[in-house]
């Protein structure tokens, strides 16, 4: 739930970018570099990609994402209203847990993909892409029925995200306890103290690795940063930055808002088809994910790896013969596996394991073959 990192777009961040509030605790430290990310003035890395993508799978990483966005939804009606607004079922969870779900236009194409977490019955923190704030808040803002308060929280907070197999150890040596280190996937705990801070801690990952996020208060980021840094640096904690999100996160296939979902991918295209269900009460773009279900995708998000040499790059064109099927969605060079692989939506009949397709990169086509995807999974532990 971060947006993608490509060399050939990087531009330079200038003073009218927006910063988070722990710019001022890295901007200076050697070897950082910021760039402007949708507005924002981030790090795409501070030791470089790889030496960050290596930290998370074998030690850990600590990444500010600060920029995403936080809305609080409370009131009687805030259960219904959110679950006929996003695709999973709201009605599921209980106090303390959290839910990958999507806001779909009626169409079926996605407005964005979001995480629920509930607090109680009456109040949720639903928290959004950064590029999507604005787009969001209008469209729940415009959807508004029954007795429910949509509040726009993000500059309340500073979220940080600790990733790697080392992060329970990490957060141990903070004073964490076992309620927790030994959360659940998808569940969180509220009122965590933290480096002197009351935090909200989470367990749901964008990387996949283990780890946690913790919502903390802007004023206090700094503090949590620093902290978790000192309390890391014996387990190899590194601070990492947007370009080693987006690599991580490629390689678990998780989707990016903008590349594997858009408002003209439908969830079911896009593979995430778990998260939504046709069976639960009427949601924006039921109908139209139900008669997409029915009549069968027309496109496939499939995992593809080059045989010729090539980088398969977002945007690049994939054909079957003369004929364009589709298009490379995120694609690089795999930083743990070291072979050339993509994402790329292509025509369903295409889309069977082994196919063989070309992908054309600089004017040139290249053949890569349709493979399994994700192309890592952490191994369980023992």
């Amino acid at each position: 739930m971060t947006a993608s990192i490509d060399s050939n777009d990087l531009t330079q961040s200038s003073n009218e970018l927006k910063r988070t509030p722990l710019y001022p605790h890295y901007a200076q430290l050697p070897g950082v570099r910021c760039i402007d990310f949708g507005g924002w003035d981030l790090p795409v890395q501070f030791s470089g990609i790889q030496k960050e993508h290596d930290a998370v799978r074998r030690q850990a990483g600590l990444f500010d994402v600060s920029h995403m966005g936080e809305f609080l939804v409370t009131g009687r009606s805030a259960e219904s209203f959110l679950n006929r607004m996003t695709t999973n079922d709201v009605t599921k969870l209980v106090d303390g847990q959290a839910q990958y779900t999507l806001l779909c236009y009626p169409d079926g194409g996605v407005v964005d993909d979001l995480l629920v977490y509930r607090i109680s019955a009456d109040r949720y923190l639903v928290v959004v892409n950064a590029s999507n704030i604005d787009k969001d808040f209008a469209w729940l803002q415009q959807h508004l029925d029954g007795d429910v308060l949509l509040e726009n929280v993000s500059d309340n907070y500073a979220l940080l995200a600790l990733q790697g197999p080392r992060a329970v150890e990490i957060l141990r040596a903070l004073g964490a306890g076992d309620e927790v280190l030994e959360l659940p996937s998808y569940r969180f705990k509220t009122d965590v103290a933290v480096a002197g801070a009351n935090v909200i801690v989470s367990r749901t990952g964008y990387t996949g690795e283990d780890g946690f996020e913790l919502y903390v208060p802007a004023g206090q980021a700094g503090d949590v940063w620093n902290a978790l840094l000192a309390a890391g640096e014996p387990f190899g904690l590194l601070p990492a930055g947007l370009g080693a999100r987006d690599t991580l996160r490629f390689e678990a296939r998780l989707p990016l808002y903008g590349q594997e979902l858009s408002s003209t991918i439908t969830p079911l295209e896009a593979g995430v088809g778990f998260f939504v269900k046709l069976n639960k009460d009427d949601f924006i773009g039921k109908d139209a994910l139900v008669k997409q279900k029915e009549e069968g995708l027309p496109r496939k998000l499939v995992g593809i790896e080059m045989i010729d040499r090539g980088i398969p790059r977002s945007h690049y064109p994939v054909y079957a013969g003369d004929v364009q099927i589709g298009e490379v969605t995120t694609g690089t060079q795999s930083p743990t596996l070291k072979r050339n692989l993509g994402l790329a939506l292509i025509d369903a009949a295409h889309s069977a394991l082994g196919t063989v397709v070309d992908v054309e990169i600089r004017g040139k086509r290249l053949k890569a073959e349709v493979i399994k995807s994700p192309f890592y999974k952490r191994l369980p532990k023992e």
